[in-house]
């Protein structure tokens, strides 16, 4: 693993994220904090752009990247139990979902990179 965290990363965020991080450290905000929150809410994306911001260990930015999939996961999980209970059906896709950001989590847990291609789940 010779790729820094920012090499591996920084090519799958979009510019939209990363003004909001710039946006919101220019205006004093704690950008640890942030995206410690954001991994809590289990939104990688923004977790992401403020962890490219900060002068920290790549493997405390991995830790936190991580967090915020495997918590979009729980997530997304408990939104596919609601609507199995609603509408009385099954919801595969988000549960395959949360099956790959679980794996992507331990993927960047152990170093890889995320794949750039992936496609939101439904929350």
């Amino acid at each position: 693993m010779s790729d820094t965290f920012e090499e591996q990363f920084a090519p799958l965020l979009k510019e939209v994220f990363t003004a909001h991080a710039h946006e919101q450290l220019r205006q004093g905000a704690d950008g640890l904090a942030l995206a410690r929150g954001y991994a809590e809410q289990g939104k990688p994306d923004f977790a992401l752009a403020f962890l490219l911001l900060l002068d920290i260990p790549d493997a405390e930015k991995r830790d936190t990247l991580a967090l915020a999939y495997e918590r979009r996961a729980r997530l997304s999980e408990e939104k596919a139990r609601q609507l199995d209970k609603q509408f009385h059906r099954s919801f595969p896709l988000i549960k395959l979902e949360a099956q790959k950001d679980r794996k992507l989590a331990s993927a960047i847990r152990g170093g890889h990179t995320a794949p750039s291609s992936r496609v939101p789940p439904i929350n």
